[in-house]
């Protein structure tokens, strides 16, 4: 019998040895509280980067006849019933197209295209939704108890290489541009693409400080990091990154470098964290299998940060709902947005914080980005 004993001992050392030293930690659920019910719903929320209108056109033929959001659509992301579950108060409406109409020769047609559809959004739905010019109108509109709209141009190859083009952008309701999406253009280089200019031309410049006189916000996700230190060097007004996370924690040329980071609050811009699972889920975790999800946990770990990196004035909200193929767990829809508001206060952060957090960063640099074109 001890013999029996000692062997099994033995063999049950053997077998340790291949187990992890450490098993993977999983984190519990976030549940929503009263209290973090009360601090969600009585901020702000004004998310950066929605791609609502490109799932339109791709998948409902551009008509609110067809897909009518005041009912569920489950098989998107966004609708008005989780919008309102979700307390979202401002949105970015992306006005996105394909990197690949700068071949084509049609970008700037297509992008107004993508507008007239959030035009549409919003007169379809006057009670829900209203366009807002600037960051007073924003915060009336929210007041109001309605979603104020802005619009994002989502890469600089919708204006096809025309100052006067981005004026007529501007003048039709879009309030930022990212200056590249997934190509390089002919005057900035894309994160995701071959650098050519080694970060701006002097076009590109020209465009920055164009952005800043028309009181438009520069938009830093998708670029290169020598965009990205060049513009922050350049602009009067601070710079965002619409739907960008940290790359110290996901290892993607999408995500911010913590150089850039460091350097952000001189510049006094925001980081607004993408949902999407491939830009947040940590790097050894997409080693370990490519298609991971994530969880809300690994979104929050993102805010913490950029928080700690940069501060807590440099961090937002940038989703990517209905932009994205996979989104983590907990965060499946607008409806999900108060679980994030609950898992920071479950990590310390206070009202004034998470408040600063949701939006009232961003409405911060909108108000600085006016103040400059004054």
């Amino acid at each position: 019998m001890c013999c029996r004993i000692f062997i099994s001992v033995v063999n049950l050392l053997v077998f340790a040895q291949w187990l992890p030293a450490d098993p993977p930690l999983v984190r519990p659920k976030v549940l929503l509280t009263e209290q973090g019910r009360e601090i969600h719903f009585s901020g702000l929320l004004f998310d950066g980067h929605n791609d609502l209108a490109w799932e339109l056109r791709e998948n409902g033929n551009s008509s609110f006849d067809q897909v009518d959001v005041s009912k569920l659509q489950p098989q998107q992301h966004t609708d008005i019933p989780r919008l309102r579950k979700g307390g979202l108060k401002a949105q970015f409406w992306s006005v996105y197209v394909p990197a690949d109409t700068a071949e084509t020769g049609d970008a700037f047609l297509q992008t107004l295209h993508q507008i007239e559809i959030i035009d549409q959004l919003v007169k379809r739905y006057p009670d829900v939704f209203e366009m807002a010019s600037t960051a007073d109108d924003v915060m009336r509109i929210a007041e109001s108890g309605k979603i104020a709209s802005m619009m994002g141009i989502e890469g600089g190859h919708s204006i096809e290489g025309s100052l006067g083009n981005l004026k007529r952008l501007y003048d039709r309701g879009c309030r930022y541009m990212t200056l590249t999406h997934s190509k390089t253009l002919p005057w900035a280089d894309s994160a995701t693409d071959e650098s050519r200019h080694g970060g701006l031309t002097e076009f590109g410049i020209e465009v920055v400080q164009e952005m800043n006189r028309l009181g438009m916000l520069v938009d830093l996700s998708h670029v290169s990091p020598e965009v990205m230190r060049q513009a922050m060097e350049i602009s009067a007004a601070p710079v965002i990154f619409s739907h960008s996370s940290a790359a110290a924690i996901t290892d993607h040329p999408r995500n911010v470098p913590d150089e850039i980071l460091k350097e952000l609050s001189k510049n006094g811009g925001v980081v607004m964290v993408n949902f999407f699972s491939k830009y947040v889920a940590p790097t050894e975790t997409l080693a370990a299998n490519e298609n991971a999800n994530g969880t809300i946990h690994d979104v929050v770990d993102h805010i913490e940060h950029v928080i700690m990196v940069a501060g807590i004035d440099h961090v937002g909200i940038g989703s990517d709902f209905d932009g994205v193929p996979r989104l983590p767990l907990q965060l499946e829809s607008v409806a999900s947005y108060p679980l994030i508001t609950q898992e920071l206060l479950n990590r310390g952060y206070g009202k004034e914080q998470i408040h600063k957090i949701l939006g009232g960063n961003i409405l911060r640099a909108l108000r600085a980005a006016e103040s400059v074109a004054e």
